[in-house]
């Protein structure tokens, strides 16, 4: 292919303003650029200039997993971007790439494999069966948010951190300061200092530990050298907010499952069906606003037909990748039986959720807990009044309403 091809299939600059969309409905900004192409160009609210929008399944994957586009070089760039404030701290795991990346990453390993979430399965059970007791006791209306899908996920990451649970609730507040787009730069910057402050403390007391939680594992590697306190610090307070994630994501799981009683009524008629039915909502449901964090291209990389230029930042939107019809048969359907399904709501490549596995145990407990103990379990507002999050960078809904 020629330059002169390349350079004339240049996408126009299209503006993606900051939506607050409700319920699971997909961006229809991002829709409409799905529509006009594999490759686009976008400019989102906050930053400077546009940046390059990948959409289609397998380029979000080569993207994501190629060394050619690198994380660490947009500490140096004022990139487009959804949030009105970007302070990321240099060393920070989400803006390496490998070795360094892979070493940090290494660290806590053992806390995300299969073992490291199954020792925590029991005492989240534990967890939310007390929280469920509570919420029967005190009886209905309730707010699920509240009452379950926020202080669980909190309990849980809290536990898997190594964080005692009379500090949750202080770890709650700073996780809402940070993710907020509505409090301002300032206020953020300063829960993050905070929150990392209080790592640095715990860290700093675990270093000869032989513990299996997260700050264990993160004060032992800092004692070994491998690891320095900084960095320690600050994968702990990606992780910590992290792992707040799933009251998003189950707030919109069960808003989706409460407005559709059909899919919920397969769920209690065919348990067994509850792990993979889970995937598929992960698929579907829109789990941010926008895109999330660039990358920049190393050297001049071609994507279907256009050239991307060393230098410049590329987003890729892991919602679209999910509802690429050459993957997704039928993408816009919620097919509980859909077989394989690759999606990547996790991400993908190196900077791939390492508390995937958690966030699905979470999600199956939360599944069972639910419909098996509240059968007659239903909004308790109609739908359009269900309130939504606004100026958050995750969606998910403010509270939700039940009754059973």
């Amino acid at each position: 292919m020629t330059e002169e091809t390349l350079t004339e299939t240049l996408p126009p600059v299209r503006p993606w303003p900051a939506l607050d969309l409700t319920g699971v409905d997909f961006d229809p900004v991002l829709a409409k650029l799905m529509r006009e192409g594999p490759v686009n160009r976008i400019k989102l609210p906050n930053g400077e200039g546009w940046a390059w929008l990948v959409t289609r399944h397998d380029d979000v994957r080569m993207v994501t997993n190629d060394p050619r586009f690198s994380r660490e070089a947009v500490m140096d760039q004022p990139v487009t971007r959804l949030a009105p404030h970007f302070i990321p701290a240099r060393g920070a795991v989400g803006f390496l790439d490998p070795p360094d990346h892979t070493r940090l990453r290494r660290s806590v390993a053992q806390a995300f494999t299969a073992r490291g979430v199954e020792r925590v399965r029991d005492q989240s059970r534990l967890l939310l069966d007390e929280l469920i007791d509570e919420l029967l006791e005190n009886g209905p209306p309730a707010d699920l948010t509240e009452t379950v899908l926020s202080p669980f996920p909190i309990a849980v990451i809290c536990e898997l951190m190594g964080v005692p649970a009379a500090d949750r609730h202080g770890m709650h507040t700073w996780t809402q300061l940070i993710l907020s787009s509505s409090h301002g730069a300032k206020v953020s910057e300063k829960a993050k200092q905070e929150m990392g402050a209080y790592f640095g403390d715990l860290i700093g007391l675990r270093e000869g530990s032989d513990g299996e939680d997260v700050a264990s594992l993160l004060g032992a590697a800092v004692g070994r050298e491998e690891i320095t306190l900084e960095e320690a610090v600050g994968l702990a307070v990606l992780l910590q907010i992290g792992g707040e994630a799933v009251t998003n994501n189950s707030g919109q799981m069960f808003y989706l499952l409460l407005t559709r009683p059909d899919l919920v009524e397969r769920l209690r008629s065919e348990p067994e069906s509850r792990p993979q039915a889970i995937d598929e909502l992960l698929r579907y449901i829109p789990h941010r606003n926008a895109v999330g964090l660039s990358r920049i291209a190393m050297e001049d990389v071609e994507i279907r037909g256009v050239r991307m230029r060393a230098g410049d930042p590329v987003y890729v939107s892991y919602l679209a990748a999910n509802r690429d019809p050459d993957v997704f048969p039928d993408p816009e359907k919620i097919d509980f039986t859909r077989s394989p399904n690759p999606h990547v709501s996790f991400g993908f490549g190196p900077h791939f959720c390492p508390g995937n596995m958690l966030a699905r145990l979470e999600s199956e407990l939360l599944v069972d807990a639910l419909l098996d103990r509240l059968p007659g379990l239903r909004l308790a507002v109609p739908a359009d009044q269900v309130p939504f999050k606004k100026g958050a960078l995750i969606r998910g809904p403010e509270a939700l309403p039940v009754t059973w």
